[in-house]
């Protein structure tokens, strides 16, 4: 008689997976009840919001570990779903580990139950596939716990540090002034976000090649906000993939998760790979995963000292980045400036009148913004119009000329991210004007630009060239003076022959396009 192993392994298989569905199945339901243990409203005060099990399986897939020990790291455990998911990737493995270690912090304790439950089936799944399975819960903070155990000298010799993190951390502001802050900045570690911060302290606690996956708001790749958090994680780790969701609320849909987010894995290593992959989905669990492979230096070049991230993520984008090359220049090798606008109008209460006043000028706000140019004043807008011109109010003002305007924000359901306006004093009859916080303004020297060349600047920036760039960089809806600033721009030759071609009339946005095209600098 002839024995078909096949069969047999097959048959295992399917145990395999009967088990690790049953596994995932159960620690998907305790993350459930978790939500209605925690309550859904402590979650938002920290920022918490659990990983459906499809997003824990992509992230928990991301890992290529190849050794007998993992020891898992999971900060912000939850009710455990991500490292569930972990260890049934690594039981899917040809290679599978000997032992697992796993590490959790959890410190809302009303969570502690679920998270034991899941572990216990973590442990019968590995005892089936002859894997030693040790958990660990810790109820503590996991961000002083971890700058602690940073701090402690003697943490080499008492604890072997991790080979592998996966974490969903909180997204929550961090006060400047707060026992969190300071407790970072202990150990060298500057974090306006917890969730930067849990990734900070990740890297730390992460060994010699050693691999991360996390999701998190992919606002931190770009901006002055995150610009230290980013030289503190590039410098140690390699990116090796990022995962882009194509809609802003599709993965966390039970939770308002309006942040655009993204999963990472990196590995702490300073030797970078040569390419980046760079996938998308909608969010859906159905969704089919589209990938591309793009020069880790064109995701993040080894030039730029703000260490932003270029996510393209189709041939499209690479077209588009490729057009963008095209334009080399500096807004400094151009002679011009940006600034964002002087007026907080929170803060300048006394100067601001809804009604024309004696010694008012205009007041400009993003509701003013028209088809090219400003339309002021307006009546049919809550936001007011003026602002008192005084010795106590001057610096809030800057002589009326002309000027770019760009919004700093975009409303949601709006299609462009990079919107700008001309402000024309030949319009507007006034000495000064002043600009609200929400715009920035191009400015030559502190003065006005010349007229072809505002149009050929307004021109550029309305490109859907431009907009599509922008969003390679930029996850959110804010445009910051600094992204303008790292934009690369025509020569002010061409930007001024490009305006010279507006002749006043605002233009189609194939007009606009078609006319940028033509740029050859």
């Amino acid at each position: 008689m002839v024995y078909d192993m096949s069969k047999d392994v097959q048959s295992e298989a399917i145990r395999t997976d009967s088990s690790l569905a049953k596994m995932l199945g159960r620690a998907d339901s305790l993350r459930e009840s978790s939500i209605y243990r925690s309550g859904s409203e402590r979650r938002s005060q920290i920022g918490q919001f659990l990983t459906p099990i499809h997003i824990a399986q992509m992230m928990a897939e991301m890992f290529t570990l190849q050794t007998d020990v993992v020891h898992l790291l999971d900060p912000g455990a939850g009710a455990g779903i991500l490292s569930a998911a972990t260890i049934a990737a690594l039981i899917k493995k040809r290679n599978r580990p000997k032992t697992v270690h796993v590490t959790a912090f959890e410190n809302d304790k009303t969570i502690h139950p679920f998270l034991q439950y899941t572990f216990d089936d973590c442990f019968r799944v590995c005892q089936q596939s002859n894997i030693e399975f040790h958990a660990a819960i810790i109820g503590e903070d996991f961000i002083h716990s971890a700058c602690a155990t940073i701090n402690d000298k003697l943490f080499s010799k008492h604890q072997p540090r991790f080979n592998a993190v996966i974490l969903n951390p909180p997204y929550k502001k961090i006060a400047s002034a707060s026992p969190t802050r300071l407790a970072l900045r202990s150990i060298g570690i500057e974090a306006t976000n917890l969730y930067s911060a849990f990734v900070a302290l990740s890297t730390l606690l992460l060994q010699e090649d050693g691999e991360m996956v996390a999701i998190t708001p992919r606002s931190f790749c770009n901006g002055p906000y995150f610009r230290a958090f980013r030289r503190f994680f590039f410098d140690r780790m390699a990116l090796t993939r990022l995962h882009v969701f194509s809609s802003r609320s599709t993965a966390f849909s039970n939770d308002e998760v309006l942040q655009e987010n993204v999963i990472l894995h990196a590995c702490r290593t300073r030797h970078m790979p040569a390419s980046v992959t760079i996938s998308t989905t909608n969010g859906k669990s159905s969704d089919k995963i589209k990938r591309i492979e793009r020069p880790y230096s064109e995701v993040l070049s080894p030039s730029d000292p703000d260490y932003f991230v270029h996510i393209v993520t189709d041939k499209e984008q690479v077209s588009i980045r490729e057009q963008m090359a095209r334009f080399t220049h500096s807004l400094e090798e151009i002679g011009l400036s940006v600034s964002t606008g002087r007026v907080v109008d929170f803060r300048a209460l006394d100067f601001i009148k809804k009604e024309q006043a004696p010694n008012v000028v205009p007041l400009i706000y993003p509701c003013h913004f028209g088809d090219g140019f400003i339309v002021w004043p307006r009546s049919d807008v809550r936001k007011p119009n003026y602002i008192v011109n005084t010795p106590n109010s001057a610096s809030l003002l800057v002589d009326s000329d002309l000027y770019v305007l760009v919004k700093r924000f975009s409303a949601k359901e709006e299609k462009r991210r990079i919107t700008a306006c001309i402000y024309d004093p030949s319009r507007i009859s006034a000495r000064f004007v002043g600009f609200e916080n929400h715009l920035n303004y191009f400015h030559e020297k502190g003065r006005g630009l010349p007229r072809d060349l505002a149009k050929g600047i307004a021109t550029f920036l309305n490109s859907g060239l431009v907009d599509s760039f922008f969003r390679q960089f930029n996850g959110h809806t804010q445009v910051n003076a600094s992204d303008l600033r790292k934009l690369r721009y025509p020569s002010r030759k061409e930007l001024i022959r490009l305006g010279e071609r507006i002749n006043g009339n605002v233009l189609a946005q194939e007009d606009v396009d078609q006319l940028l095209g033509e740029i050859k600098t």
